[in-house]
């Protein structure tokens, strides 16, 4: 009985180790969703700027340390493309490591549970 109740331990710490894991990539979920937010914001302005060319006020700067740098827009928006693209691949991959992480919890709670009621129904006996 002893060894049920060990590894009842042992599944239960390992529970935790993958519940805190779970909770860093959903935090990691959060802050690229954040990213992409800000980014996809920073485009559609790209886009504003777009249909009024000839618009004297569609000068872009870049601030570099605490100087205002004038940059070119093509060159932004293909930045932007890039910071986007980039942002929506590493949020495919954190939310394939989330749903790798919510099966192996479930496995182990389902481990868990049995251990449970076998360490249970030893006790009873």
């Amino acid at each position: 009985m002893a060894t049920e109740r060990e590894q009842f331990e042992q599944i239960s710490a390992d529970y935790a180790v993958i519940q805190k894991t779970m909770n860093e990539l959903i935090i990691s979920r959060q802050k690229l969703e954040t990213q992409y937010q800000e980014n996809k914001i920073v485009k559609d302005e790209f886009d504003i700027l777009e249909k009024d060319p000839s618009s004297s006020s569609n000068k872009l700067y870049k601030l570099i340390g605490s100087i205002l740098i004038p940059t070119n827009l093509a060159d932004s928006q293909n930045n932007i493309n890039k910071r986007i693209t980039y942002i929506q691949s590493e949020i495919s991959s954190v939310e394939l490591k989330i749903k790798a992480q919510q099966a192996e919890l479930e496995t182990k709670r389902e481990a868990i549970l049995r251990l449970r009621s076998k360490i249970g129904s030893g006790v009873a006996a």
